[in-house]
């Protein structure tokens, strides 16, 4: 008998390189969603800020319903960057004449769930975390954002160019500078 399924031919090599995209948008939003909001997090520093500019990109994207499949990351991507810059904007006018007084409290800080097995492994996994956050949050927006796509969310550099809406040189320099001074911050760290 003839194997004719086309997963059982091919090589497990070139299925591992080219990751397959989702066959529905809702499909695609549904993977993204965790990693959206720890950008939309990192750049707003306020949960339910993130929480709302996450769910307006996914909500804009619903529109382009009808783009190829491989269109949609680079474009929710660049629509959830729009609104977060947004909603950067308006709490800067919102909140200038307060002084530079960040919005939230003690519901600002991070919700950890431990769900390791190991709960010093789960510790030091979680303090290095907000390590991070704590120094991605002191970089420039535009070093925050390069440094993110680039390596957190591991997108190639052209990618990160249309999502940041700039040159592919301009992403290099952001990068490498966000990488230095990530590394002076966090160097007593490790």
């Amino acid at each position: 008998m003839v194997n004719t399924d086309a997963r059982a031919t091919a090589n497990p090599r070139t299925d591992e390189a080219a990751p397959q995209a989702p066959a529905t948008l809702e499909g695609f939003l549904a993977g993204v969603g965790t990693r959206a909001f720890r950008f939309a997090e990192a750049g707003l520093r306020h949960r339910e800020d993130a929480m709302d500019a996450v769910q307006e990109a996914m909500m804009k994207m619903l529109a382009y319903r009808e783009r190829p499949a491989q269109e949609w990351t680079p474009l929710f991507w660049s629509i959830l960057r729009s609104r977060i810059i947004d909603t950067q904007r308006r709490r800067t006018f919102r909140l200038g004449w307060l002084g530079n007084s960040p919005p939230g409290g003690e519901d600002s800080s991070l919700d950890w769930a431990d769900d390791g097995p190991d709960p010093s492994r789960a510790h030091d996994g979680q303090e290095a975390y907000g390590r991070l956050l704590e120094a991605l949050r002191g970089l420039p927006r535009r070093q925050r954002e390069a440094f993110t796509l680039r390596v957190l969310e591991e997108f190639d550099v052209a990618d990160t160019a249309r999502i940041m809406d700039c040159s592919e040189g301009s992403v290099k320099t952001h990068l490498s500078r966000a990488r230095a001074a990530l590394q002076r911050q966090l160097e007593d760290f490790a």
